[in-house]
């Protein structure tokens, strides 16, 4: 690993706009996690604001492990890891080596889970489960979830297209897109 070799060093006006973006999806996870993501309200009395983080305390509370684990690793673990990856790769990795490779594969397969499907089908779950004797509404903090979703697709795109620079005709080596 070596900055100086790494694609941020060698774009730097595209490596400033892809670590601010970075930087940012981060701050929009962070904020998408804490942030209310659904108000419950139960017999037009009740009310029950949840956020995921909330969420997932009060699975672990009653002991519903497998949701716990299924909620939190696709939608906290997997997110921050691929951020990281993303930086990792755009930031600090050569563009040749078979650690660089790895790296772009690690990548490929991170972006084949897609973090938004797993949490609507969990939204889904608590929507059936409440039946007609609540009525769910949706807050900022999905909005800010979804919008770090997009924006890390998006940036994987980016830094995946940007990871297969064209190299001079005598130095081609095997350049397979994932």
């Amino acid at each position: 690993m070596a900055f100086h070799d790494s694609y941020a060093v060698r774009h730097p006006l595209r490596g400033v706009a892809i670590n601010v973006l970075l930087v940012c999806t981060l701050g929009l996870l962070a904020y998408g996690l804490q942030a209310p993501i659904l108000t419950l309200e139960k017999f037009y009395v009740f009310s029950n604001t949840v956020s995921l983080l909330s969420a997932l305390q009060t699975l672990a509370e009653q002991a519903e492990w497998g949701l716990f684990a299924l909620v939190g690793t696709f939608s906290v673990v997997f997110p921050v890891a691929k951020i990281l990856l993303l930086a990792l790769i755009w930031n600090l990795d050569s563009a040749q080596g078979a650690a660089h490779q790895r790296h772009l594969d690690w990548m490929n397969r991170y972006g084949k889970w897609s973090m938004l499907d797993v949490f609507v089908v969990a939204l889904l779950v608590v929507s059936v489960k409440l039946g007609a004797l609540a009525a769910a509404r949706v807050e900022i903090g999905i909005y800010a979830f979804a919008a770090a979703v997009v924006l890390t697709m998006l940036l994987s795109n980016w830094i995946g297209h940007n990871a297969f620079e064209r190299v001079p005709a005598g130095n081609r080596q095997s350049t397979k897109r994932g």
